[in-house]
């Protein structure tokens, strides 16, 4: 049951991502050149996400644990350090060259895209890369 509500929670976020628009980088650009041609409308997409995550969290932890499991597993570290602040940074500089992250990235292969398909290459490759440094 558990698997089968994985897949499924991956389809509504994918299918979120793409009627959202972050699937497609020029949207996500122009949302971010707010001192050029600005986009606007991710700001609903994100003003919507964080409403949602609020009022679910509120509701979700009155629980004693999640329907498909003992324990919920919530972030246990509320330390910034460097190594914190450089993944930020390289993720906010990332999404701001090319206009995707991870999430959208994954569901926009499906598109075949030659760009799309170099950045999840070279996405694979840096998550590689820092398993190797590790």
């Amino acid at each position: 049951m558990k698997i089968l509500s994985y897949f499924f929670i991956g389809i509504v976020f994918g299918l979120g991502l793409i009627l959202s628009g972050m699937t497609l980088p020029l949207k996500v650009l122009g949302f971010l050149d707010i001192f050029g041609n600005w986009d606007p409308t991710l700001a609903f997409v994100m003003g919507t996400a964080v409403v949602t995550t609020t009022v679910g969290y509120q509701l979700i932890l009155r629980r004693n644990s999640p329907v498909l499991d003992n324990s919920f597993f919530l972030p246990t570290v509320r330390i910034i350090d460097a190594k914190l602040l450089l993944g930020a940074c390289m993720f906010g500089m990332g999404w701001g060259l090319v206009g995707f992250c991870p999430g959208p990235a994954l569901t926009a292969v499906s598109s075949l895209s030659t760009g799309t398909m170099t950045f999840v290459c070279a996405m694979l490759a840096g998550f590689w890369v820092v398993d190797l440094v590790k």
